[in-house]
């Protein structure tokens, strides 16, 4: 099992070494640490040191942060090798947000991606259609559709950019029966699951704080839609999380 999206950052306030033992212990074989901001991303370079080619760091700025420096995250790319991918970054239409600023720090991140071959971490809320629109002004890019919720018109859409995305499916799999019915029609080799951490706990953890070692019962809701063994959903699954992070050796 590999979870590809967790926030496990200096500002949640986690106990890295026992979040890391139980998932370890779960059978997690690697954990994305996905970035939310600049210092998510410092953060990220720090905590995937201390647990080398276990915690796998990415970059970048989630679209209602406005704190952003291009330079930086570039700089850490420079330096950085061992940075998997470039994220989360996107669009997210909800309360008060400043769309043109959006669109251009998006921008700036999916360039970044590009110049250094990294996945993008798409984060999309409310915001689909336009997350589309500027992704398709981008054919060398490449990455997931974090936590995805375009529903089932929207799948294809998504197949369209070329056969380098992937959905990401988290917690919510467990409780939104309507999620059923679109993650079954997500192509199999298409699929990488996530837990978000500390969000969106799956059943039967529901209402506590979320952590990668949850990952299982995602994985678990999963084979039970594609009705095969857990054995060999979570083989299909971790072949798609390796081809998409370029993960070697796990």
């Amino acid at each position: 099992m590999i979870d590809t999206h967790a926030h496990l950052a200096d500002r949640f306030s986690t106990n890295i070494e026992g979040v890391v033992d139980r998932a370890k212990k779960t059978g997690v074989e690697a954990i994305i640490l996905s970035a939310s901001s600049m210092a998510d991303s410092k953060d990220n370079l720090k905590i995937a040191v201390e647990f080398p080619g276990y915690l796998l760091p990415s970059i970048g700025v989630h679209p209602m942060e406005t704190e952003y420096d291009p330079k930086v995250l570039e700089f850490y790319l420079k330096k950085n090798p061992q940075i998997v991918a470039v994220g989360e970054c996107g669009l997210e239409f909800c309360g008060n947000f400043e769309q043109i600023l959006q669109d251009k720090i998006f921008k700036s991140q999916i360039e970044l991606s590009i110049k250094y071959n990294k996945p993008l971490i798409i984060h999309s809320r409310d915001a689909m259609e336009e997350t589309l629109e500027i992704l398709r002004q981008y054919p060398k890019a490449r990455g997931v559709i974090h936590c995805y919720s375009g529903g089932k018109k929207r799948i294809n859409k998504v197949l369209e950019l070329g056969d380098r995305w992937f959905f990401g499916i988290d917690g919510n799999i467990t409780y939104e029966v309507g999620l059923e019915q679109v993650v079954a029609s997500i192509p199999k080799d298409k699929l990488v699951l996530e837990t978000d951490t500390p969000f969106l706990t799956p059943i039967p953890h529901r209402g506590e704080t979320n952590q990668p070692a949850y990952i299982k019962y995602i994985y678990q809701k999963v084979a039970d839609i594609w009705q095969m063994g857990f054995e060999e959903a979570e083989k299909q699954i971790d072949t798609n999380s390796k081809k998409l992070f370029q993960i070697i050796g796990n």
